[in-house]
């Protein structure tokens, strides 16, 4: 599976942004859909997840604001971002993974990220 996350961009705070992931080469079903960010000098940690029948799970720093969502039909995941704050500022990954959780060694396939911007 190739993936390409994109809609990353700048936004002030409490705007919104909707990040999208599209998937290549192979379905995504079946697979376990995840975001991931990444800031500067900081590791990589978990957003969101959502599971091949529709179950998601969200990091508690975004949950309530942070709608993670499939459509298998097309191949895409998307992250429905609301009320972002200056801390969402990262690099955003999308990856896929038939065991995925919030453990970033449970996802096999991972795009190259999509900046987000918050200014404050």
């Amino acid at each position: 599976v190739q993936l390409q996350a994109s809609g990353g961009g700048l936004v002030q705070a409490g705007g919104s942004l909707r990040l999208s992931c599209a998937g290549s080469g192979r379905t995504f079903r079946g697979y376990v859909m995840g975001w991931f960010r990444q800031a500067p000098g900081q590791e990589r940690e978990f957003v969101a997840r959502i599971s091949w029948s529709g179950s998601t799970n969200y990091a508690e720093s975004v949950k309530g604001r942070f709608t993670i969502f499939r459509d298998d039909a097309e191949n895409m995941v998307y992250l429905q971002m609301n009320s972002l704050k200056p801390e969402d500022t990262a690099i955003y990954y999308c990856a896929a993974g038939f065991g995925g959780s919030a453990a970033r060694s449970s996802y096999d396939y991972w795009g190259q990220g999509t900046l987000v911007t918050v200014s404050s």
